[in-house]
């Protein structure tokens, strides 16, 4: 480790936390209904939109009707999505000829976007076409990132009003997502990476001849507006197949920086959202503190293990740390700081090759990924799940002192509590579960690219990754296999579905009740004992589930490299 790599880190850190409070605000305003800067340019066009879907801001909705409109809706952009891949070869905007995609592809990849996950079992730039890409890939890349935000607006309007019936309107919040948020940020961002060398075009792939004198087709497209949202939303499916490992992608040390800010902007911003809107900004300034202890505990672990490199190549004789897999445009310390935030929000996209990594720096991602991504997460999901910990943290919290578990004056009751356990308990179901069963399966286990508890490693991570809504993957599993292809796609549905329906309940369930006063037995929940007993339920609840898988995949791996031992 260095005192470089050590600057570039805090510096990062630096700008999220002065991002928080402004960006929280803007977005507060939003979803309040208050004008905004752009108010002027934007509220004729949103409400247009409101009078074309036959709906109005002021036609709030029940939580099950919230919840079926978001369900419709998803299901709608499952199918317009198989729908395109499938015709993709007689569409137009295919300047490089691409054919069908496979029907098991297709339905990974369809299910991969609706549900922000974006897992590819395929090569990007050799597969699918412009149209797909931009009216299938970027389109669901906006709108499902605006959906999670939607149903964490809702969650915080169940603690905020008192003895309501509704939590909102899923299309208003939709439409606001995207139009005031997301749209107008991304457009910058699309322009700055124009800007930095990142194609932008609908022009045909570059023929190119190389110093060697043999012929090259470099691959272009429209990258740069997909690139803007994948990351701003959390989605992290790549144009192309090397992700921000390509040069088109990420082509040097300041997009990578500014990808990496994109990341983390609107999760950690929407931690002030809830502090504004239920008001009291320290509570969200504790759900914040929480967050940034697993994020640096996370960032420390895994720039160590890299920094610290391989045993075994030391043994040869050579020092230093682990460069395998990496772009030396970026190091170890930028290396090690992506892989966390993309692991710790749900995006998924890449700058170095996380199969590469050492034993514990690989692991590392994958405990975010198993926390249920909570340490920012995705844009919404993030949010929605912490609060879900939260909710178990303070019924753990009465159980010690005798009391009904209370949070932010709604008691804590038995339905609040099944539902939060419910949300958290899908993920190790859907992530322990498929991954036992690939473990038996001989064609599962000729799809790895290593043997021992490496290959055992891979599997696990993408089921972890898949459940999780993250996307990324141990390159070295070759996941376009009918059984990966199905089998991932329910892993993603479970972690985004059953996850959401239990999230929703309680939002139903809690902006019913009326708000109790504080008294001197309350517990409170913004100060550093909160902070840590909601660090805690995570890594207890959520962590110590994962330990055996863990311990038989990269710590036995560690261990292994330790007394030289190869497979």
């Amino acid at each position: 480790m260095t005192l470089n790599g050590w600057i570039q880190i805090l510096v990062y850190c630096g700008i999220i936390i002065l991002l928080v409070k402004p960006l929280g605000g803007y977005m507060t305003r939003v979803f309040n209904g208050e004008r905004t800067f752009l108010s002027p340019v934007l509220v004729p066009v949103e409400r247009g939109l409101y009078r074309v879907a036959g709906t109005s801001e002021r036609d709030e909705q029940h939580w099950t009707t919230y919840t079926a409109a978001l369900l419709l809706f998803s299901l709608g952009g499952l199918i317009v999505l198989y729908v395109l891949q499938r015709f993709q070869g007689i569409l137009p905007y295919n300047p490089a000829g691409m054919t069908a995609t496979e029907p098991g592809l297709a339905f990974n990849s369809a299910v991969s976007f609706v549900t922000n996950t974006n897992w590819q079992n395929y090569g990007g730039e050799s597969s699918m076409s412009y149209l797909v890409q931009m009216a299938g890939f970027t389109v669901q890349n906006f709108v499902s990132a605006a959906t999670g935000i939607a149903i964490a607006i809702a969650l915080i309007r169940g603690f905020a009003r008192t003895s309501g019936k509704s939590v909102g309107n899923f299309w208003v919040d939709l439409t606001r997502s995207t139009l005031y948020i997301l749209l107008p940020i991304c457009i910058v961002l699309t322009l700055v990476y124009v800007y930095l060398g990142v194609p932008q075009t609908l022009g045909t792939y570059v023929d190119a001849t190389t110093l060697e004198g043999a012929k090259q087709t470099i691959a272009v497209g429209p990258v740069a507006s997909q690139l803007a949202i994948k990351m701003l939303g959390t989605n992290g499916g790549g144009f192309f197949n090397a992700n921000s490992a390509h040069p088109f992608e990420n082509p040097d040390a300041i997009s990578n920086f500014i990808q990496m800010v994109s990341i983390f902007a609107i999760g950690a911003a929407l931690t002030n959202v809830f502090g504004r809107m239920v008001g009291n900004q320290r509570q969200g300034w504790a759900l914040f503190a929480a967050m940034g202890v697993l994020f640096l505990a996370g960032v420390i672990a895994c720039y160590w293990s890299e920094a610290a490199g391989n045993p075994l190549v030391h043994a040869l004789g050579i020092d230093g740390g682990n460069i395998e897999g990496k772009e030396t445009r970026f190091g170890i310390a930028l290396s090690a700081l992506f892989a966390v935030i993309t692991t710790a929000a749900s995006c998924g996209a890449v700058n170095a090759m996380h199969d590469s990594f050492m034993a514990i720096g690989g692991m590392l991602p994958m405990i975010n990924m198993m926390l249920g991504e909570v340490i920012i997460g995705g844009v919404g999901a993030g949010l929605y799940g912490i609060l879900l910990y939260v909710v178990i943290a303070v019924f753990v919290a009465g159980l010690m002192v005798g009391r009904t578990p209370e949070y932010l004056g709604k008691k804590i009751e038995a339905k609040e509590v099944k539902m939060a356990m419910l949300g958290v308990l899908c993920l190790p179901l859907a992530m322990l579960g498929f991954t036992a069963i690939a473990c038996v399966l001989p064609s599962a286990v000729a799809a790895t690219g290593n043997s021992g508890p490496h290959g055992f490693s891979e599997i696990l991570y993408a089921y972890t990754s898949a459940a999780a809504n993250n996307g990324s993957a141990f390159g070295g599993l070759s996941g376009n296999t009918t059984w990966y292809n199905l089998t991932l796609a329910i892993g993603m549905l479970m972690g985004r579905f059953f996850v959401i329906i239990p999230v929703m309940a309680i939002a139903g369930s809690l902006v019913v009740k009326k708000t109790v006063p504080e008294s001197a037995g309350t517990f409170p929940t913004h100060g550093g004992l909160f902070v840590g007993l909601l660090i805690g339920v995570i890594l207890i609840v959520g962590g110590l589930t994962f330990f055996p898988a863990l311990a038989v995949g990269p710590i036995v791996e560690h261990l292994a490299i330790g007394l030289g031992q190869t497979f």
